[in-house]
């Protein structure tokens, strides 16, 4: 990897987390876990070109490890004029010979900007050395409707690889990729649309990431609705087929530009929040999911309200309730050891809980609302319905109660992530005894 300039205006080995954007985090066989992300740094007028890299012993605490290319490739600089890389994406490729190979595809464009290229770069190790291989999908912004960004991979049942892509302009496409060489089976081709929006909220939709669940034998859209600046908000919808139609957990599909309500389609899982004493994160967004063992998680970046221009990689657990969907912990991952209270505790008491209202944006503050549940753990996840008092009357969640640690208490505490008959998820974390 080439390293950060000595002369950058401030340090990347002081950063960890902050100043990652657009995260995507593998694990490489060395056993360090590896996030890749946008050359994107608050306060820094010398940026460091060609994808930025993290890595981690155990997605807590981040080293930076400088870039995997050595800025922006030729070929895709010549067609966008792109000074940096977004969004990349790294992914195991599967080979004939069973050497190691990895996959890397990469975002480059300009802000507002069609002309864009998803290019992929190959090696053997997320350490690198990583080597440019070209364009996959190439789009200009006066000839095409769709935009060649934020690209995932997704295999589907038959092991065959998908590449998802797409932002704003002409929504989010899924295009088959060759096995071989991980480009295009038909170059040229655009592939399917399966989410978009409508001009009334300027189409604005982003960030795909594609996971197959065998569990319920069925393929997970995220997406990030809204601004990445203050309204940030990431939803998902479930297929039987990797091509959609995707369907939120009211029925709706993610191309319905018709309904009358646009923050309405697509279940919100995340959205700037605020627990008391707590930071006030405000668009979280453009996440991918990977998993560790059993153990899914989610990696995206956030905003603090206090100072939008900073922003850092987040990782928080996956839950998922009875009726199979994938809801995320309100607290931020601090480590497995971290997620087990001293012993076994129920769910009855005093919790702060935050209810993801599709139709609202900006940062929800947590209320303090009575939770009632016959559930008792220890923080091993456990699926069970739950009712909130809220002042309104009581909400019956499809619920997932679990583990996590609290940032202000500094101890373990209870969590959970819910669905309300409506559709809408609420997340909660017990409230600490003084």
């Amino acid at each position: 990897m080439s390293l950060p300039t000595a002369h950058a205006a401030a340090d990347p080995s002081t950063w960890g987390a902050r100043n990652a954007h657009d995260p995507t985090v593998v694990r490489g066989d060395d056993g360090l876990w590896y996030m890749f992300s946008t050359d994107a740094a608050a306060g820094v007028d010398d940026i460091p070109a060609g994808v930025h890299v993290r890595t981690s012993p155990d997605l807590v605490e981040w080293t930076f490890a400088g870039t995997a290319l050595d800025g922006v490739p030729a070929r895709a600089r010549a067609h966008t004029g792109a000074q940096g890389l977004w969004a990349p994406e790294v992914v195991r490729w599967p080979s004939a010979d069973g050497a190691p190979r990895w996959h890397m595809y990469y975002s480059a464009s300009t802000f507002g900007s069609r002309t864009s290229v998803i290019g992929l770069a190959t090696a053997a190790s997320p350490a690198g050395p990583w080597t440019d291989a070209g364009p996959v999908v190439t789009t200009t912004h006066e000839s095409d409707a769709h935009n060649a960004i934020d690209a995932a991979v997704v295999f589907d049942r038959d092991g065959r690889p998908w590449l998802t892509y797409g932002s704003f302009f002409g929504g989010i496409h899924i295009l088959p990729l060759d096995p071989a060489s991980g480009f295009a089976e038909k170059p040229g081709e655009v592939g399917s649309l399966i989410a978009r929006r409508p001009a009334s909220v300027d189409g604005a939709v982003e960030g795909p990431y594609i996971v197959y669940r065998p569990e319920e034998d069925r393929f997970v859209l995220f997406v990030s609705y809204d601004s990445l600046f203050d309204s940030y908000s990431v939803r998902v919808a479930v297929a039987d087929d990797v091509t959609g139609p995707y369907l939120d957990v009211n029925g709706r599909a993610l191309t319905d530009i018709d309904h009358e309500t646009p923050d309405a389609v697509g279940t919100k899982i995340l959205g700037g929040h605020r627990f008391p004493g707590g930071t006030a994160w405000s668009a979280p967004g453009h996440n991918s999911v990977f998993r560790d063992g059993s153990r899914l998680f989610l990696v995206h970046h956030v905003r603090r309200a206090d100072d939008p221009a900073r922003h850092e990689a987040q990782i928080r657990r996956v839950h998922v309730t009875a009726s199979g969907w994938p809801l995320v912990s309100p607290h931020p991952f601090a480590g497995a050891d971290r997620e087990r209270l001293a012993q076994a505790e129920g769910v009855d008491g005093e919790w702060h809980v935050v209810q993801l209202d599709p139709a609202r944006r900006g940062v929800e503050a947590s209320v303090p609302l009575r939770v009632l549940g016959a559930a008792h753990t220890d923080g091993q996840p456990v699926t069970t319905p739950l009712i909130v008092r809220s002042p309104q009357g009581d909400v019956v969640l499809d619920a997932v109660v679990f583990g996590a640690w609290d940032p202000v208490a500094e101890q373990p505490v209870l969590a959970f992530a819910g669905l309300d008959p409506e559709g809408v998820v609420w997340t909660g974390s017990k409230a600490v005894a003084s």
